[in-house]
């Protein structure tokens, strides 16, 4: 596993999200109460950018059809998603937040 920089960490408001793109892949970071998370940035039922969802605690709504998903682990909670997104470890190091890879 790598660590990449992808933001810094006041650029993310606490119930936000934004998308990186490391190489080819789309992430999306958000930021809640509980602090930073990563998981990949396309929606598992149908393609669609989370980054452009709404974060509501640790569940981030996809733009499209309204799936939801934990942002912590990336379990499905609403339908129409009902398969995970893959999540990915974060650290936040010197004001700068991480994700391994």
């Amino acid at each position: 596993m790598a660590w990449v920089d992808v933001a810094a960490a006041d650029a993310i408001e606490e119930e936000d999200v934004i998308e990186v793109s490391v190489g080819d892949r789309v992430l999306a970071i958000y930021r809640t109460r509980d602090g930073y998370f990563a998981t990949d940035g396309i929606c598992s039922h149908q393609h669609a950018h989370l980054a452009d969802g709404l974060v509501i605690g640790n569940i981030i709504e996809c733009p499209k059809h309204q799936g939801r998903f934990d942002v912590r682990d990336g379990a499905p909670k609403g339908p129409p998603a009902s398969a995970p997104i893959r999540t990915h470890p974060v650290e936040v190091l010197d004001g700068r937040v991480r994700v391994g890879l």
